[in-house]
């Protein structure tokens, strides 16, 4: 357990363990214990089981044990204080590698050789040294490069549900995902926090099939691993990403999936530690806590790397107003959403272009970055579409017969929108003048007429090509 072994500092230990509930041990008597510091438990068969403090007042230490207290013997049991908290060997080595929620290699590969080692507990990002975020990245995918761009230092979550493809899509993204530039060195974190064996088969498999391994750190926790070491795994995550980014000035993308399972866990230890709950159960510091991990990602004046952050969520029951996504919200710049309407039409990726937001995309797009047309040709797209599906919600009530020629025209756009536009392979990797070429085919089908979002110079450059393709 190379993340929690011993170091040359000197560690107290105790055999006053009063208290075992679930998870929890309490023990009293101890003096200089710090918040999240390490320890051991040494049961008398000679075992030894690893655990955080999670709580201290006066004498008394509350500690998470990582392994469980099945089989704990309270009066004959050691506690060892170690005088630090998790502590990750950080190395570019770690790329092309598979570990656990606490960064232990769980691939058949050597441990890694550290350059440093760092606490994961980092903090947030001043707000002062941040830098705007107002770079392009690549995902290949036009729902969205297109409309929804994610610009590199961005904080764009996924919204999604229980059954929706979000797993599909985060490996897509993470296989797919690059700056436009020469010699941009450009890296993957991806965390999973609370997956089955399955799903965590299917990232390991996808990434070495595909070769995206070799440019990604992959970090599994799996839903029968502790809940204390899945609150962890995202802030071992974002340690090995700042180091990455801030060190060794690569461009990191960094994944979580799924919060969900995070936030269930810091709802279960709450609960264990008996506080006093908030909405829904949840603790009252939910907002305080993931905000210690979402404003760890961006950019810093004066560093040439950058963090983006992709965090992923189910929403419980697709509720938009449930905790987690309602505070998620609140902290990062927009969101997207996945439909179940768009899922049952075998739509993939079923990204809901209308409710989904990039807050920050007008600084990511344009001349220089993607393409001059761009922003134009969102706009555009957004309206027809929207007033698309204005017209099929019309048809279900008066019967398509009631609509106007222009009507159905948008209404048969916002279908042919969903399959081309918004629906592609789970290996098809759009560059972003593919994605604004194919807008401009779908628009080309309304007359120059109805394109009022469009300036006239870019109406004059680009029409006309697709409506000689059309013809």
């Amino acid at each position: 357990m190379p993340s929690l072994s011993l170091n040359s500092k000197k560690f107290i230990e105790y055999q006053a363990v009063n208290d075992i509930s679930g998870p929890l041990l309490l023990v009293e008597g101890v003096e200089d214990v710090k918040y999240a510091e390490l320890v051991e438990i040494i049961l008398p068969d000679g075992e030894t089981r690893h655990g955080q403090v999670l709580q201290v007042e006066g004498d008394r230490a509350l500690i998470q044990v990582f392994e469980g207290t099945t089989g704990i013997d309270t009066p004959k049991t050691k506690v060892r204080f170690l005088a630090r908290g998790i502590e990750l060997p950080l190395s570019t080595d770690m790329l092309g590698r598979v570990f656990d929620g606490l960064g232990r290699p769980i691939d058949g590969g050597p441990e890694i050789i550290a350059e440093e080692r760092r606490d994961i507990n980092g903090a947030p990002i001043n707000p002062f040294s941040r830098d705007y975020p107002n770079e392009f990245i690549q995902t290949g995918i036009s729902a969205i490069d297109g409309l929804n761009t994610l610009v590199r230092g961005q904080k764009l979550p996924i919204f999604s549900g229980s059954g929706l493809p979000h797993n599909k899509l985060a490996a897509q993204i993470a296989r797919q995902a690059r700056v436009l530039g020469e010699k941009e060195e450009f890296a993957v974190v991806f965390g999973a926090m609370g997956i089955t064996f399955e799903e965590a088969e299917f990232f390991i498999n996808d990434f070495k099939k595909t070769g995206a391994l070799q440019r990604t750190v992959l970090f599994l926790n799996l839903a029968d691993d502790p809940a204390i070491e899945r609150i962890a795994t995202p802030r071992v995550v974002l340690t090995t990403a700042e180091y990455l980014a801030f060190t060794k000035d690569y461009h990191v993308l960094v994944i979580l999936t799924d919060m969900t399972n995070y936030c269930e866990a810091l709802r279960e230890i709450s609960a264990a530690r008996k506080e006093v709950p908030g909405r829904r159960g949840y603790p009252g510091y939910l907002y305080t806590d993931l905000a210690t991990i979402y404003e760890r990602a961006g950019r810093i004046k004066g560093k040439k790397g950058s963090i983006t952050l992709i965090p992923i969520l189910t929403m419980p029951e697709d509720d938009k107003t449930h905790p987690i996504p309602d505070l998620t919200g609140y902290i990062t710049e927009g969101q997207i959403i996945l439909s179940r309407a768009l899922h049952r039409k075998k739509i993939y990726p079923p990204i809901d272009v209308l409710p989904s937001l990039s807050r920050l995309k007008d600084k990511g797009i344009g001349e220089g970055k993607t393409r001059e047309d761009h922003s134009d040709v969102f706009n555009q797209l957004f309206a027809a579409y929207a007033r698309g599906k204005e017209a099929q919600e019309l048809a279900v009530i008066l019967g398509e017969a009631a609509l106007s020629e222009m009507d159905k025209l948008y209404y048969r756009f916002a279908d042919i929108f969903e399959e081309r536009y918004v629906g592609q392979g789970e290996y098809e990797d759009r560059s972003i003048f593919q994605t604004l070429d194919l807008g401009w085919e779908l628009l080309s089908m309304f007359p120059r007429a109805e394109l009022k979002r469009i300036r006239d110079e870019y109406l004059d450059k680009y029409l006309p090509k697709f409506k000689k393709e059309e013809s």
